[in-house]
Parts: structure tokens; C-alpha cells; sequence
């Protein structure tokens, strides 16, 4: 099995969508029993909550779906999930931080499997609705070349 954890700060937008966007791709693709996938947050500000309702909106408008509700990184993550996905370098450094000695987990920047070569997936938290879908566009575009190239290996 495959496994892989999107982390962002707070779990509720661009950790959210690529989780839905990864979902969508091994979907489509038949190979959800070789699949494990989740995302999370840095930092407890939305623990329990669903994701962001421009988020849920863009989800919805590109036919995805989502029962996921905020967590938090934890210890076990970095022992249970192959790669863990950072959106910017503030959640990478954050990652690496609390990462444990030991881990099996290889941590690297989501925008790194970009075709565009847009390294960094904005937190559109604080913006309006089209940096949503600006968000859901590039993690779908990373996704999917991951995936690719995940699949060749």
C-alpha cells in the first residue's frame, strides 16, 4: 500500500483539497485499495471542523467530496504515511520540526511535482472564492503528476 498525508496550517483549505484531489486521481484510476490518503494541519486552530466552505464549494464544483474533519500532525504520521506533502516552505519547516527521529516518511513540497513549476500553494484563506480555485487547480496538477509518477515506480 501507498500512503501519503497533505499538510497545511490549519487543515481546512489546501490540505483538504489535495486530499480530495488525490482521492479523485487513484479513483479514477481503480486503484483505491492500494491507497491511503489523508491530510492535516500544523497548528490546532480548526481541529474537528469541516473543511472551509469555499473549499466544500470548489470541492463541490469539480465533483468531489469530503466527510474529512481537521486534525492535527502527530507523531504516528511520520511511521505510517510513505510521503508527507507540505503547501509552502512554513509547513515544511514546520514538518520537519516535530518530525521524530526515525521516521520512515519522506517530506517534500507538494508545488516540487508541479508541470507549471509553481512551487508554493498559497494559503487562500484570507482572499476570495478564486483563490480556491486557484488552489484546487494546482494540487490537482500535482496530484496527478505525482501520482504518474508514483505509479511508474
Amino acid at each position: 500500500m501507498k500512503s501519503v498525508l497533505f499538510v497545511c496550517l490549519g487543515n481546512i483549505c489546501r490540505s483538504a483539497l489535495a486530499e480530495s484531489a488525490m482521492n479523485l486521481i487513484v479513483k479514477d484510476n481503480g486503484a483505491e485499495s492500494e491507497w491511503l490518503i489523508d491530510s492535516c494541519g500544523t497548528a490546532s486552530y480548526h481541529i474537528g471542523e469541516r473543511p472551509d466552505s469555499r473549499a466544500r464549494a470548489t470541492m463541490k464544483k469539480h465533483g468531489l467530496t469530503t466527510q474529512h474533519k481537521a486534525r492535527q500532525l502527530c507523531t504516528e504520521d511520520f511511521h505510517q504515511f510513505d510521503v508527507i506533502f507540505g503547501m509552502d516552505d512554513n509547513n515544511i519547516r514546520d514538518i520537519e520540526r516535530v518530525k521524530p527521529k526515525g521516521s520512515k516518511a519522506r517530506i517534500e513540497l507538494l508545488g516540487d511535482y508541479d508541470p507549471q513549476n509553481i512551487k508554493i500553494i498559497e494559503d487562500p484563506y484570507y482572499g476570495g472564492d478564486d483563490g480556491f480555485e486557484v488552489v484546487y487547480e494546482q494540487c490537482m496538477r500535482c496530484c496527478k503528476a505525482f501520482y504518474q509518477q508514483t505509479s511508474k515506480s
